[in-house]
């Protein structure tokens, strides 16, 4: 990534060269604030993003500090310059019934989107005095409307916002491919995270899109306060030389909806129109029970190494139906040079 703080130290400080040679002689201290911590292998399209996020801002000279929350069952130590503020069941895949009707109880007591809510039961006012203990801080950056919506207080401050994805734009897509009453929370869900994503846009000093046509959705048209950051998957590197041992590979977090909506519809649509002795292999997280009667489809689950688990595929099958932002496993799999089908929306953002 090409010097992502500049464009935020344009977003804080006046436009003048005193002001940006200060800038380039004193690092800046930057508040990284998350939903989840690294736990030392990045293995979702998010975590990709902000690794790439954060060793940016890191060779641009930035001192930067996350603040986020571990899983609870994470035993990797959380990564230097990290300030755990608590331990949550935040992801769907891991969560029990009562649980997840616990966050929805929640969401509705608070007025906010079941995905903030996860992280507002932490308190705002614990958050802030986190920030203030750990700091000063020159500038805090807030990673995507949902930790937005969960502690608004901190666009209070001079912020940047990283709009990861249209986040109301997902939840209605969400909301269509579910139906029933599941359909109605993810419609919930949109209208709230549109109201969020709206006001955290005004507050924010400078937001960040990963893709020009997320830019464009959220009615950023003010180059001086929004910029669209071209990523490269930065743990991508020379295939090793080994047999193929499947046809075609998937490789996700399934257990993401826009994605889990791509992986059933290829497993349903594509998978039976092909020939039972190509071998069709699944990799990554699945969702409790998911299963597939096809004969010459594996469900491996999450894999060592996706690098290899990509080598040992002849084709990759980029089957994404919907969702908002960009793909990082498509990324991943155009720098690995593999071969490749895709949806259109599997290269959406991407010249």
């Amino acid at each position: 990534m090409h010097s992502p703080a500049r464009p935020f130290i344009l977003g804080l400080l006046p436009l003048n060269r005193l002001a940006l040679t200060l800038t380039a002689l004193i690092p800046m201290r930057l508040a990284f604030i998350t939903s989840l911590l690294p736990n030392g292998k990045a293995d979702t399209g998010f975590e990709i993003a902000n690794a790439c996020l954060l060793d940016g801002l890191r060779e641009a000279g930035c001192e930067v500090t996350m603040f986020g929350f571990l899983r609870q069952d994470d035993t990797a130590a959380p990564p230097p310059g990290s300030v755990v503020l608590d331990r949550l069941v935040i992801e769907n895949a891991v969560a029990s019934p009562l649980q997840k009707m616990l966050w929805v109880a929640e969401s509705f007591r608070l007025g906010l989107p079941v995905i903030s809510a996860k992280l507002a039961t932490f308190g705002e006012k614990r958050l802030l005095e986190a920030l203030d203990r750990h700091g000063p801080f020159d500038g805090y950056i807030v990673n995507s409307a949902p930790v937005a919506g969960a502690f608004p207080s901190v666009l209070d401050r001079p912020s940047l916002l990283v709009a990861h994805n249209v986040e109301h734009a997902s939840a209605r897509e969400n909301a269509v491919t579910a139906g029933g009453l599941t359909g109605l929370l993810y419609r919930r869900e949109a209208r709230l995270l549109e109201a969020i994503e709206r006001a955290a846009l005004a507050s924010a000093r400078f937001t960040w899109c990963l893709a020009e046509e997320d830019r464009t959705k959220l009615g950023l048209v003010d180059e001086a306060r929004s910029a669209v950051l071209p990523l490269l998957v930065p743990s991508a590197r020379a295939l090793p030389d080994v047999e193929p041992e499947h046809d075609i590979g998937l490789i996700g977090t399934w257990t993401w909806q826009p994605n889990l909506v791509g992986l059933r519809w290829f497993l349903d649509e594509v998978a039976p129109r092909l020939s039972e002795g190509m071998s069709i292999a699944v990799a990554g997280r699945l969702p409790p029970g998911f299963k597939s009667n096809l004969i010459h489809v594996s469900l491996l689950g999450r894999v060592p190494d996706a690098t290899a688990f990509l080598a040992g595929c002849r084709t990759v099958a980029l089957a994404s139906r919907n969702g908002t932002g960009i793909q990082l496993k498509t990324i991943e799999t155009f720098q690995l040079g593999k071969p490749a089908v895709a949806t259109r929306s599997s290269v959406r953002g991407l010249g």
